[in-house]
């Protein structure tokens, strides 16, 4: 199978659990990212929202934004810290907590009609799907088998990609309904049910029986796999440029997004409701193209994915940026599709192979989130100085990032699959070469056992 145990950017093995605690933990987690989902797609809409409420311009919206994906660099590290000390499950139930918390945030500042409370309370949401999203990204991806991690992820970011078309539907209805199209009552509802979601996920966590991965069993499969690695996290290069690759992926995904609104608005004469419809559909098209390319990672290794896709997002970036028009948005729908499966696909990247680091290696990479609240006050600049459609430049440049970054994982998971290969081989041989001689420096004694092994040895390169 093409994209073997590495090239699928698997974070590691957990114990072994018995089909129905797979299944149940995964469905588990898997409400998770359906919650944080629709929360995010929330906010994106919103921020059309605010411009319109408050008659602000498309910069000091973007605040939203800000504070949104800000929460990810403030409290991803200290949520893996958490995770690390105290289980996964506890660090479930506190990010569930913090969800709760900030969408009721929204009813007193809605009612007061305060676009600073807005704001605030858009960071403590945020600051509770950043610990959700340190937990369940790793949890997903380590409930199985190294191979099937990046499967594993995507699809439960399924999940995700299906409450980002479901929250566009529900925000042009209500935020922008004829009765609610000046006002912020809708709002208050809106996230009194997101609420009441998160608090039914914490009843659910809390009586559940969830099985518990420690670090020791995952550094432990590593050993036994060959793959022993003694180094810090800091010089983990796959997993440092990972975060790099996942703050400037997520910045222009953010921004995208956030700037579909007035993409639709501005230049193309939709009204606020129908481009919310619209903006959904594009979501919609997100979701679909996770589920359909979430298979691709079963054939093809997991860099060439993420590099076929990084062209995708970067060049029709390009496109609806200098084109407009029909053109334009057609664009931005490819646009969204090549996002489907970038962000899982790098995470599983990046955090593969990190033993004892998982849990803060996760934690980094979550933190990479942050660049969500970067990139959008950037495009906002440009597209309050000239035009929304030509700041799109800036998300091209975002995603030309992921290009470079599946490239060099190409040739990491190729040294990798060669390091388990030979593991493997000397395992099965009960040789050990000597200190300094390369495979095809072996004594005389050694010879023999060697040429038994050899069809093994093709098929571990070749898995």
């Amino acid at each position: 199978m093409a994209g073997g145990a590495v090239s699928t950017g698997a974070v590691a093995a957990g114990p072994v659990l018995s089909k129905r605690e797979r299944i149940f933990a995964f469905a588990l987690v898997a409400s998770l990212f359906f919650a944080w989902g629709l929360s995010y797609s929330f906010i994106d809409v919103l921020n059309k929202k605010a411009q319109t409420f408050f008659a602000i311009t498309k910069l000091k919206s973007t605040m939203l934004q800000v504070a949104y994906f800000g929460a990810y660099f403030v409290m991803s590290i200290p949520a893996s810290m958490f995770a690390t000390r105290f289980g996964y499950r506890k660090g479930v139930l506190l990010g569930l907590a913090f969800y709760c918390i900030g969408a009721l945030g929204f009813w007193p500042s809605a009612h007061y009609e305060k676009y600073a409370g807005f704001v605030a309370s858009a960071f403590v949401i945020a600051s509770g799907l950043a610990t959700l999203e340190t937990m369940a990204n790793s949890y997903a991806s380590v409930l199985g088998s190294p191979e099937g991690a990046a499967f594993r992820l995507n699809l439960a970011q399924s999940f995700n990609g299906l409450a980002t078309f479901v929250g566009p539907q529900i925000a042009s209805h209500t935020f922008f309904g004829s009765k609610n199209e000046n006002s912020l009552g809708a709002v208050q509802y809106v996230y009194l049910g997101v609420a009441c979601l998160g608090l039914a996920l914490i009843v659910l966590f809390c009586f559940a029986k969830l099985p518990e991965i420690t670090e020791s069993a995952i550094e432990e499969q590593q050993e036994a796999a060959g793959l022993s690695d003694e180094r810090p996290l800091w010089q983990r290069k796959h997993t440092m440029l990972g975060f790099v690759t996942q703050f400037c992926y997520v910045g222009a995904q953010v921004s995208t997004a956030s700037f579909v609104m007035n993409y639709l608005t501005d230049s193309h004469m939709y009204t606020e409701q129908k481009a919310s419809q619209m903006f959904s559909y594009m979501q919609l098209v997100f979701c679909i193209a996770r589920i359909a390319s979430t298979p691709l990672l079963k054939f093809f290794p997991a860099p060439l994915v993420l590099i076929g896709y990084g062209c995708m997002t970067s060049v029709f970036s390009l496109v609806a940026a200098v084109t407009g028009g029909k053109a334009g948005i057609a664009a931005l729908f490819l646009v969204f599709w090549g996002e489907s499966v970038i962000y899982p696909t790098t995470f599983t990247l990046a955090t593969s192979n990190l033993g004892r680091h998982t849990k803060r290696g996760a934690g980094l990479l979550c933190m990479g989130v942050a660049g969500g609240a970067l990139f959008p006050p950037l495009q906002g600049l440009w597209a309050d100085a000239q035009n929304t459609e030509i700041s799109y430049i800036i998300n091209a440049v975002g995603f030309a990032v992921v290009i470079a970054y599946g490239v060099g994982m190409f040739f990491y998971d190729r040294r990798m699959k060669k390091k388990m290969a030979d593991a493997a081989l000397f395992a099965n041989a009960n040789v050990l070469p000597a200190v300094g001689s390369s495979l095809d420096e072996k004594d005389s004694a050694s010879v023999d056992k060697l040429e038994v092994h050899d069809a093994q040895y093709e098929n571990v390169v070749r898995a």
